[in-house]
């Protein structure tokens, strides 16, 4: 099988479970494509911070995570039926379970009073810049929603959570900023 198709020559692509091929300007179409920024953004973090790293695991798995944004976003509201919590459709649990790391992390790490200038550390900033991309998709997803393309979903809520939890990251990531206690 080879990569190319030549499906997309004329400016289209096509959605999860089928339907009609949409223009790849459509704002559905940008919006799963920010997300995918953002998984290559954290691929760059968790490159940097290494294996056995504390933070790696949870960025493997924020990339995982947002495959699951990206599928529900890449699918037309008309075949939502089809979406499996967890794998395909964004649940309540996914944004409940961010919220807990994000409670963790600040409890181990203070956070800094003043803005932060992207750079202390590599990872930190791959984590700075998967945040803005989650920011853009956010903005995204919010005007699918406004049109109707995005009913009765979890999406906005997860990529709001998830670009705090990437601040908190990043910040964790850099080290400037001592943890409180150990996380034992």
């Amino acid at each position: 099988m080879r990569i190319y198709t030549r499906k997309g020559d004329n400016g289209t692509t096509g959605l999860l479970f089928g339907g009609a091929r949409i223009s790849k300007a459509d704002l559905r179409t940008d919006a799963y494509g920010t997300t995918d920024e953002a998984v290559s953004a954290l691929g760059l973090a968790r490159a940097s911070l290494g294996a056995g790293a504390p933070l790696t695991n949870l960025v493997l798995r924020l990339q995982r995570e947002l495959f699951v944004v990206g599928a529900e976003l890449a699918t037309h509201v008309e075949k939502r039926a089809r979406l499996t919590d967890g794998t395909s459709r964004v649940t309540a649990d996914m944004v409940t379970a961010l919220e807990r790391e994000i409670d963790a992390l600040e409890e181990q790490y203070p956070m800094p009073a003043e803005f932060v200038l992207p750079g202390e550390s590599l990872a930190g900033a791959a984590m700075d810049l998967a945040r803005t991309s989650v920011r853009r998709a956010e903005r995204r997803a919010v005007q699918l929603a406004n049109e109707g393309g995005l009913p009765d979903s979890q999406v906005i809520p997860y990529l709001n959570r998830l670009a705090d939890l990437l601040f908190v990251m990043a910040r964790a990531a850099d080290g400037s900023y001592r943890p409180v206690r150990s996380r034992e």
